[in-house]
């Protein structure tokens, strides 16, 4: 659930308004990693095929921390919104993985 006031949009404008300063680089990350109980059932299920729901869960719930921590960073740097946001996920070792969500936060007239 989002607390934030900031728009949020993956396109270069927000429809309907005008930008008038860009601000700064916006940006949240989190660096999760994986659970061993997880791991054995992902490894199970990966001997039959299809998604593996343990590892979605992980991942969506690390996405939405970045969002937010991004739209934070947006807020103290006093933005009305952040456009062109894109994720950028990367490992940092065998059993941790980071998600990064940036964009270029702007004030809106």
């Amino acid at each position: 659930m989002r607390t934030n006031k900031i728009i949020m949009s993956t396109t270069e404008f927000i429809p309907g308004r005008e930008i008038i300063e860009v601000i700064d680089i916006a940006r949240g990350n989190t660096v999760r990693a994986r659970h061993i109980g997880r791991d054995i059932v992902a490894g199970l299920r990966n001997i039959v095929g299809g998604e593996v729901p343990e590892y979605t869960k992980l991942l969506a719930d690390s996405r939405e921390h970045a969002i937010q921590r991004m739209l934070a960073d947006a807020e103290r740097i006093g933005a009305d919104a952040v456009i062109g946001v894109r994720f950028v996920t990367s490992m940092v070792n065998h059993q941790s993985a980071e998600i990064l969500a940036y964009g270029t936060a702007v004030k809106l007239k």
